[in-house]
């Protein structure tokens, strides 16, 4: 229990910090702050705080500084133009999908708690108002405030714009519809906030978007068992904060409660969702929040979500939902389905809460996961690599992808996953990541492409790693082709795109790309690197790496006090201990040291050797240099990628899972894939072989007879093959390296390796297919 004495202490230390961050902005800014301070903080509150004297109230505090209102809530109010923003570019997206034939169609924007009209000409910025819309209602309950909103729309000349002076609970229009509610930062200051939200639901259209700025304090315990929420990550504020700001603002009957946000949240669909703080006034938590109309039925899921077309169940099964959904019994059936997705879409709608923020997007990309697991929180809200570490030419060449494919692959950075859709164009592919940011990563690739960014821009952000106006694209472009918690991500971490940071100085393998940079910089080495990148012939290639750059690289002391250190391989190359044991195991001698030493000499000799760097190496061209150039880089960043990527529907088939391997495939329908590409992560494994059986037998359930999986290993012949090859697998390698050899542009693996499903394996019985066996050799 706190004591009076703590309570007074803590006041003390409020007021102080407070009333420093006033000082700060008096002292700077002058007049319009030492009205603010007054009005907010000294000049006591004439009205009484009842429903009906709540006019009286607000005049009281706002009579005094209208005028200077705008001027001085540049500062306190963050996230009122994000908020435009983001509905902005949801608004205009939905009206390009609908095609419309008419230029407004009677679309209504209703601006509740506006104010002075600050928002409503901000909006201009981002969409034509007069244009766009045929009627905009201001709605507030201050007289002073509204005088200074119809000021501002006479000097302006806006028709379009109607000011009403009234609460926000009687407003109405009959039995029309609206197409857009806003809320900036009114509702924390709505006594029955309650009733004007249940309005609000009735008052937007089925379509309708609805977006909130404001102020807000919770704690994790009020928010982690929801899975309606658009994302929990940073939405959590530390017990002083709750206090300290629940206090202060009370002061000017600003509540801050986390019942005000929760309840929107109940009441409609997360599209969108942000959680900030403002840094400049001491952190002030807020955040933005766009909504719609949700959806309470199975008809309504099926209109948004397409089950059909998806290997996994998905919704797929959905029609056993009945208008009686919220029985016991319906519920209890519908769980037997195997989608995660699902299950959380049928507990929500039997409890009448919203689906989760993943089936309100406009695209279907990315399908449910609980991001506060452990499994998903070890990464640390960190991606591991900015950019895919295998070859996809390979991989073409050996599975020959085309129209009828079902592919599952491993996420990464998701290059390899585009390459496959540029030059396959498979029927589906899953991709499939533990880690939520390595999925971030490739939504935001997808919504680059979807939102038909140019070529140039594309360029900046993928091929440079860097884009001076990213965060602007992020708004304005990707943000309504993104997930909640993918845009989260990305706004929280805009910085990555800047020019003093870069994209592919990010992730942890940016420790290994700045510790050979470092090395080169130390040993007088880094123009040669240059001179070697942009070598025109194989032999002045050759001369620098041999004679210039290889005796640094590959010194002995860099061997022991770098590749030798087990927390650099994990942490910068990626490298587990069961794939450095499995390195050791293929060393004659038995010297551990030497056998590391001995791997990557065979991956980089080759790799210089025989392969120009600047023409056709872009893994290794990027880490030396830290982008792409113009003549060697990936193929979804040629102009004929982007052309392609960039068509209508062109990700139709891809379904983004955040999950194991193992748990993805025992959520897919039986015999529907027919290519896995897994990359080297059997390496992981433990060697007593119960996981690895447990993921080679869902691969068996889950892939056609002939269906491949193609994997890669540290090891020549890993000891997993003999478990594929007893789960009805026929185990070829196709390729090999011993030193010297050049198996694909990256060298890094020791072995590729295609298992081909011969026969099904089912609970201990084998079947196979002699008409399809042989079509099985590669």
């Amino acid at each position: 229990m706190f004591t009076p004495l703590d309570i007074e202490l803590f006041m003390l230390v409020s007021f102080v910090i407070a009333s420093s961050i006033i000082l700060y902005f008096i002292l700077n800014h002058g007049k319009p702050y030492a009205i603010f301070f007054y009005n907010c903080f000294l000049k006591p509150f004439s009205g009484k705080v009842t429903s009906v004297k709540q006019q009286d109230s607000l005049e009281s505090f706002y009579k005094g500084q209208a005028a200077i209102y705008d001027a001085t809530r540049g500062q306190l109010l963050r996230g009122r133009e994000e908020m435009l923003a983001l509905a902005a570019a949801q608004l205009k997206l939905r009206v390009q999908k609908k095609k419309e034939a008419e230029s407004t169609e009677g679309r209504v924007w209703v601006d509740i708690g506006g104010g002075t009209g600050y928002n409503i000409e901000l909006l201009n910025k981002f969409l034509p108002v007069q244009q766009f819309f045929e009627k905009v209602y201001l709605v507030d309950l201050s007289p002073s405030l509204c005088e200074q909103a119809r000021q501002r729309f006479r000097r302006l000349g806006w028709k379009n714009v109607e000011v009403l002076c009234m609460d926000a609970r009687g407003f109405n229009l009959e039995d029309r519809k609206v197409d857009w509610i806003s809320m900036s930062y009114s509702l924390s200051m709505i006594p029955d906030f309650y009733s004007v939200v249940d309005s609000l639901s009735i008052l937007l259209s089925p379509t309708g978007l609805i977006s909130v700025a404001d102020f807000y304090v919770q704690s994790s315990t009020t928010f982690s068992e929801r899975t309606f929420t658009g994302g929990a990550w940073d939405r959590h504020v530390n017990w002083f904060s709750r206090q300290f700001w629940r206090i202060w603002f009370e002061f000017d009957r600003v509540n801050l409660d986390e019942g005000r946000r929760d309840y929107m949240e109940y009441k409609f669909g997360t599209l969108l969702n942000v959680n900030g703080r403002n840094r400049l006034l001491g952190g002030i938590p807020y955040y933005v929040w766009i909504g719609c109309q949700k959806l309470h039925s199975a008809a309504d899921v099926l209109d948004r979500v397409d089950a059909a077309a998806t290997e996994s169940p998905y919704l797929a099964a959905i029609n056993s939902l009945s208008s009686t959904h919220s029985s016991k019994t319906s519920a209890e059936t519908a769980l037997q389905l195997r989608s995660k997705g699902f299950e959380a879409a049928v507990l929500n709608l039997a409890a009448n809460l919203p689906l989760p923020s993943f089936f309100y997007q406009i695209h279907h990309w990315r399908l449910y996961y609980d991001e506060l697991l452990e499994k998903h929180t070890q990464f640390n809200n960190s991606y591991i690599y900015a950019f895919t570490w295998e070859d996809p030419r390979v991989d073409h060449r050996i599975l020959k992808i085309n129209r009828d494919d079902v592919i599952l692959a491993i996420t990464s950075a998701g290059d390899n996953i585009l390459s496959y859709i540029i030059d396959g164009a498979p029927k589906r592919v899953h991709a499939v990541d533990l880690n939520p940011t390595q999925n971030h990563l490739l939504e935001l690739k997808l919504a680059a492409f979807s939102s038909s960014l140019d070529y140039k821009d594309l360029w900046k952000l993928f091929g440079e790693g860097h884009h001076e106006k990213f965060s602007t694209i992020l708004m304005e472009n990707l943000s309504p082709h993104l997930s909640s918690r993918a845009f989260q991500y990305w706004w929280d971490n805009r910085a990555v795109f800047s020019k003093s940071i870069g994209l592919y100085e990010t992730g942890q393998s940016r420790l290994a790309i700045k510790a050979a940079r470092w090395l080169f910089r130390c040993c007088g080495v880094a123009g040669s690197v240059k001179r070697m990148c942009e070598a025109r012939t194989m032999n002045e290639q050759r001369e620098i790496w041999q004679g210039e750059v290889r005796p640094v690289m590959l010194s002995r002391w860099v061997s022991k006090f770098i590749i030798g250190n087990e927390q650099f391989l994990w942490r910068a190359l990626g490298v587990p201990p069961n794939q450095r044991d499995m390195i050791r195991e293929d060393h004659e001698g038995g010297d551990h040291a030497q056998a590391m030493w001995d791997y990557v000499v065979n991956t980089l000799d080759p790799v210089v050797d025989q392969g120009l760097l600047g023409e056709d190496n872009y893994f290794y061209l990027l880490c030396l240099k830290g982008f792409y150039t113009k003549r060697c880089h990936p193929s979804y960043l040629t102009e004929k990628g982007h052309a392609k990527l960039s068509k209508p529907h062109a990700f139709d088939g891809v379904r983004i899972h955040t999950d194991e391997i193992k748990e993805v495939l025992g959520r897919l329908q039986s015999e529907t894939l027919t290519i896995a590409v897994i990359m080297d992560s059997m390496d992981w494994f433990d060697t007593d072989g119960i996981e690895a059986r447990r993921q080679i037998k869902a691969l068996n359930n889950s892939m056609k007879l002939g269906g491949r999986v193609l994997l890669r290993s540290a090891g020549l012949r890993p000891w997993y093959i003999r478990v594929f090859e007893e789960e009805g697998f026929k185990a070829k390698q196709v390729m090999a390296r011993h030193p010297g050899a050049y198996i694909d542009r990256v060298n890094m693996y020791a072995s590729t390796w295609v298992c081909t499903k011969l026969e099904r394996v089912s609970s201990g019985r084998r079947e196979s297919s002699s008409s399809e066996v042989d079509m099985l050799e590669i």
